[in-house]
């Protein structure tokens, strides 16, 4: 007696990936179309499946190189909040374990807030070590973003449980006697760097939630500290707060502060 078609859909779902050809080359005897229709279904998952693991392949390479070179301990570092017009620049370090991947792992600007916070906690669960560094707006203004964003990195690192012995860095460099790569779009091709850029989003991101409530008419929770148009609206009908950058245009020109409400 032939299984259903919804007893197909079930075992075809629940099995493991490696098993999956097997099931589907016997399916594919099948006439119905129902059958026919899974079959097609699954094989968009199996090639789906080969292109995520070849995208993985290739995001560690630069960690693959560092382990082969002798290394032990290879930290990738990334930054967010460079352009806001409110809010800290976060950095994150993180040392992942020799080999680790994780599926969906990417430059935490594609992915959505669910599939970051999701990848988020895999990442803080299976992490050798991992940290997070908030500069202020009020440092910013002190010292420009540029100069923050590496100070950011640079503590980050510091700040880490067990010291690495290579930092794989998006873009940038810092000022540590440790062997380091500059990679541009790092957080593409780095695994540990897209690690890095999801820790520091969503610690950010997080943080600007918590401002919400405290500064209730900027929008906070949804533009992030970004300049927004009803950010900026709002600058222009209460004013600048204590957690805006005043060095960044066009905060300057509400530069009265306002208090929490």
């Amino acid at each position: 007696m032939k299984s259903s078609i919804k007893e197909w859909e079930s075992a075809l779902k629940s099995c493991q990936m490696d098993e999956l050809p097997k099931l589907l080359k016997q399916l594919s005897e099948d006439e119905r179309q129902g059958a026919k229709r899974l079959v097609e279904i699954h094989k968009k998952r199996i090639n789906q499946y080969r292109e995520e693991q070849e995208r993985l392949k290739k995001i560690s390479l630069f960690e693959k190189q560092c382990y082969q070179s002798g290394k032990k301990r290879v930290a990738g570092v990334d930054e967010v909040g460079r352009g806001p017009l409110a809010g800290p620049v976060v950095a994150a370090a993180v040392i992942l374990p020799e080999g680790f991947t994780l599926e969906g792992i990417n430059d935490s600007k594609k992915l959505s807030e669910k599939k970051r916070d999701t990848l988020y906690e895999s990442i803080i669960s299976n992490a050798v070590s991992y940290s997070v560094c908030l500069i202020e707006p009020l440092q910013i203004d002190e010292i420009n973003i540029y100069q923050a964003s590496k100070l950011a990195m640079t503590e980050a690192i510091c700040k880490l449980y067990i010291e690495p012995d290579q930092l794989l860095i998006d873009a940038m460099e810092v000022p540590l006697p440790i062997d380091q790569m500059k990679i541009i779009k790092g957080d593409e091709k780095s695994i540990s760097i897209a690690a890095a850029s999801i820790v520091a989003k969503v610690t950010r991101d997080n943080y600007m939630k918590k401002l919400d409530e405290v500064y209730p008419h900027y929008g906070f929770k949804k533009n992030m500290g970004y300049g927004t148009k009803e950010h900026l609206e709002a600058l222009r009908k209460f004013g600048a707060t204590d957690v805006h950058r005043k060095s960044f245009n066009p905060v300057g020109d509400f530069i009265q502060i306002t208090g929490s409400e």
